[in-house]
């Protein structure tokens, strides 16, 4: 996996997690070694984001999360420089700022980094979203199909409308003019057990959910960022 494209990847869920107002722009990819300095530090659920100095300039980078306190030393290789970028966690605009697949303490590029594969980096085909499995069971509604199902026979389904029933696992809003919602039903085929759904309907995680809506095979949306399955303009047929 080139580092570049994984550091792309992360973006991507930033951005689908809600941190832009669709308008940052890549400026650049940056390579080579870099020592910084740390002189801030903000938190939030799933990213650390450093003010830091390297060479008497200071400037903001964003890495998957990590422990740092202010005068801290890392490293880093390779980055990729936004303008204009919005994190709506720390409601906050960023000129320019530098996103990372990891840092680490040391020159020595041998030592263990600061991984950069949490839930969301961890996946079985291009870097969607994967989650943990959860212990429930949803029984498909009449005419529906379990997503094991659609896994198994996915050629099958393709580009045809189907329904399907689930509890849901994870929520981003307005990402691409949609909401993205991901579901589980409890079954499982080849260990693929969550399905993603683009909708304008609004939901919650934890809602119990039937939607209806094509289903596309291998959709690419670029950086690397590939959707085996994804059940597209989903419309909502069942909540509780």
């Amino acid at each position: 996996m080139k580092r570049i494209t994984v550091i792309s990847a992360i973006m991507f869920i930033l951005i689908s997690c809600g941190e832009n107002k669709n308008n940052a722009t890549k400026e650049k990819d940056l390579k080579g070694m870099h020592e910084i300095s740390v002189s801030e530090v903000l938190q939030t659920n799933n990213y650390t984001y450093l003010f830091a100095k390297e060479n008497g300039k200071e400037f903001w980078l964003a890495v998957p999360s990590i422990e740092a306190e202010k005068g801290d030393i890392f490293y880093y290789d390779d980055g990729l420089l936004m303008r204009n970028f919005y994190s709506k966690e720390l409601n906050r605009d960023f000129d320019e700022i530098i996103f990372l697949e990891s840092v680490r303490k040391t020159a020595n590029t041998d030592i263990e980094k600061s991984s950069a594969s949490d839930e969301n980096m961890t996946t079985s085909t291009g870097r969607v979203p994967q989650f943990k499995k959860e212990n429930i069971i949803v029984t498909p509604v009449s005419g529906g199909i379990s997503i094991a199902e659609l896994y198994e026979n996915k050629a099958k389904y393709a580009g045809k409308t189907v329904k399907v029933a689930g509890v849901v696992m994870k929520v981003n809003e307005a990402v691409m003019d949609k909401n993205w919602v991901h579901i589980q039903d409890g079954s499982e085929y080849d260990n693929k057990f969550d399905l993603t759904i683009t909708t304008s309907a609004t939901v919650k995680k934890g809602d119990e959910v039937v939607f209806e809506g094509k289903l596309s095979l291998d959709k690419d949306f670029g950086y690397g960022y590939v959707y085996e399955i994804l059940l597209e303009d989903a419309v909502l047929k069942q909540k509780k």
